[in-house]
């Protein structure tokens, strides 16, 4: 069945196209008798607008594209609920691509995305991203694009992130205040720029209490989808070269649930041998046993933050505007749990 068009709706009630048009936009030129017989026979006929035709006319495609290194994922899941609700409220459908922490593919969807006509671009970097120009090229295009969580600080344009170093700090000194004197690090791959300030965050935290920085004690997971498996190799080869370390930072969940694990299955007690921190909070955090003391990492209201942001320089752009790049950083907290052991009294802290 053919889709009713205004002309069938003018046809049928001897008037012109305009005057179609202008009725179903509420124009006050046209009379309220004539509105409403229009907007009747509308309705009788089942007629409903050419979405693809008004925003061809209004140069909008009221689609946004979302590059994100991991789909099933907790906090990107969480990120891709909190984007197409606030989408959603903006009539804007997302199409949601999934790039594997590859570089490659990355590009690759940069590309796809720029040929569909997206109206601009949210995106969270791969791991192997180390190279920008898929990045500026599109911008080059008068499009915006918003980067979060994993971001490049040399690209020019806006981003939403939270303040790794700083939650990577607090995360440390919960375990020195803990007792812990020999804290290990498993971090995430050497160049997402989140990874870099975790890392420096717990280097920070140790150099301020000090206590020796160890580079031995660093551990690299590329915290993909064999995140849980790294988290269990790593722990057993830590277990293998240190056994004095008391505690251990992690760069995420996954692979610190992966750690909880191991240590379970070799008869490591946790925290009573060693100490637990996490990163993200996903929801398997409160369930593992013990359950796992984290940073709680906003994922939700990321994604809400970084659609507002993005819609906003969509308008800027449209309506000819300067567009002001901003940098949003959300709060972060950490979340006590059974993996780490209470505070020491002030008084017995070193």
């Amino acid at each position: 069945m053919k889709p009713v068009t205004l002309q069938e709706i003018a046809d049928r009630l001897n008037i012109s196209v305009t005057t179609v048009s202008k009725a179903l936009k509420d124009y006050p030129d046209i009379s309220k008798k004539t509105k409403a017989l229009v907007k009747e026979m509308a309705k009788t006929l089942n007629y409903r607008p050419n979405a693809f035709a008004v925003n061809l006319r209004n140069r909008e495609s009221k689609t946004i594209g979302l590059i994100i290194p991991e789909i099933v994922h907790h906090f990107f899941s969480s990120v891709i609920k909190g984007i197409v609700a606030q989408a959603e409220k903006k009539g804007y459908l997302v199409i949601i691509l999934q790039s594997n922490e590859s570089y490659e593919m990355e590009k690759k969807q940069i590309q796809l995305l720029l040929s569909q006509g997206v109206d601009g671009i949210l995106i969270s970097l791969a791991n192997g991203t180390a190279e920008y120009n898929h990045l500026t090229d599109f911008m080059d295009q008068k499009k915006p694009l918003v980067m979060f969580d994993k971001i490049a600080k040399i690209i020019k344009c806006s981003k939403v992130i939270i303040d790794d170093r700083k939650a990577a700090y607090i995360a440390t000194q919960h375990l020195i205040d803990t007792g812990c004197r020999r804290i290990a690090h498993f971090r995430g791959a050497l160049l997402p720029q989140n990874s870099i300030d975790r890392f420096l965050g717990y280097k920070k935290a140790l150099l301020d209490n000090n206590m020796p920085y160890d580079p031995s004690l660093v551990y690299i997971c590329e915290c993909g989808d064999k995140s849980f498996e790294e988290g269990k190799m790593n722990a057993r080869q830590l277990l293998k070269d240190h056994n004095d370390v008391d505690g251990i930072f992690i760069n995420t969940d996954m692979v610190a649930i992966g750690a909880i694990t191991e240590f379970n299955e070799q008869g490591v007690k946790v925290p009573d041998d060693i100490s637990v921190v996490g990163f993200s909070n996903w929801f398997m955090s409160s369930v593992i046993s013990p359950s796992l003391t984290t940073i709680d990492q906003p994922g939700y209201l990321m994604g809400k933050t970084a659609f507002k942001c993005l819609y906003k320089e969509i308008k800027q752009i449209k309506n000819k505007q300067p567009v002001v790049f901003e940098k949003i950083v959300l709060d972060t907290a950490l979340v006590k749990r059974k993996s780490t052991k209470e505070a020491l009294p002030q008084m017995e802290q070193i």
